[in-house]
């Protein structure tokens, strides 16, 4: 199983809604908090094709007008994911999740977990150490949310240990159905040998979004994506049997979207499977 991609039928959620469009216009229609899990990756202000670049205090400001918007959407017992890097500017970074945080925090959402993805490939630096991390804050609106640990827990290091005094001695010590995954996350970015890569170049993979999607969602709740680029969170969405939204205002990224959408309906769509190692030394080539 871990050798290749996994091909399943899974539920299919009730609804999808995709749009090329700006995410301002598409959220301002939307009745509040209707959206029970946010979660996306904004452009970096780095200068890729889907982003224009601007001094870091505009795009704060941009920023800002998105975040206030999501906000209104969330339930109240939901989540917001903001996952994002550093905007670098000759050559000096700036850890966006610092710039963007007190913005959050203003709209009186609370800091669950700073989660550290990280990955073993990227642009490789010759004047600092190479970029291998991007965090994504996870924010609730309430002190009751939704967070379900059991479909994301890993397993544990040791399954067998047991306690070896006290009145549980003999006992399993560790929970049978794995450990929490913690909040460092070990996850293949999508590069040209990844499964899932498609033309946008630097797409979420859909097990990040996965392990989100199960922890902090129901079946058939709402999860969107404000800048869904090809639709790796509407996917994750769909596959997990949620109702998924997203928008982007790059017309091929959306046509894309739709046929990842379409292929995961029909049970044809090939994922990265969740908790696949990264290197397996039992399978050949690691399981690559």
């Amino acid at each position: 199983m871990h050798g290749r991609a996994t091909v399943q039928r899974l539920p299919v959620c009730r609804n999808v809604k995709m749009e090329c469009q700006d995410n301002l216009a598409f959220m301002r229609p939307l009745p509040d908090g209707m959206m029970h899990l946010i979660v996306t990756s904004p452009p970096y202000n780095i200068g890729k094709r889907y982003e224009r670049r601007s001094p870091l205090d505009a795009y704060i400001q941009a920023q800002a007008q998105v975040i206030s918007e999501c906000a209104r959407l969330l339930s109240d017992r939901g989540s917001l994911c903001w996952q994002v890097g550093n905007h670098v500017d000759n050559g000096e970074i700036f850890p966006l999740d610092i710039y963007l945080y007190p913005i959050f925090r203003e709209h009186g959402l609370k800091l669950r977990n700073r989660i550290v993805w990280h990955f073993e490939h990227g642009l490789h630096c010759s004047k600092r150490f190479s970029g291998r991390y991007e965090t994504i804050l996870w924010f609730t609106k309430s002190d009751d949310y939704i967070f379900n640990l059991d479909p994301v827990r890993v397993p544990s290091k040791y399954p067998g240990k047991k306690y070896f005094k006290g009145p549980k001695a003999g006992q399993l010590s560790g929970n049978p159905l794995g450990k929490n995954p913690g909040d460092i996350w070990l996850i293949p970015n999508v590069k040209h040998n990844h499964v899932e890569k498609t033309s946008h170049p630097c797409q979420f993979p859909v097990e990040l979004v996965e392990r989100l999607v199960l922890s902090m969602t129901n079946d058939g709740d709402n999860v969107f994506d404000p800048y869904m680029g090809v639709g790796s969170s509407v996917v994750a969405a769909v596959k997990n049997g949620r109702c998924g939204y997203g928008c982007d205002i790059d017309k091929e990224y959306v046509n894309t979207a739709w046929e990842r959408v379409h292929l995961q309906r029909a049970g044809l769509l090939k994922t990265r499977p969740m908790g696949k190692p990264v290197y397996d030394p039992k399978l050949p080539n690691g399981g690559h």
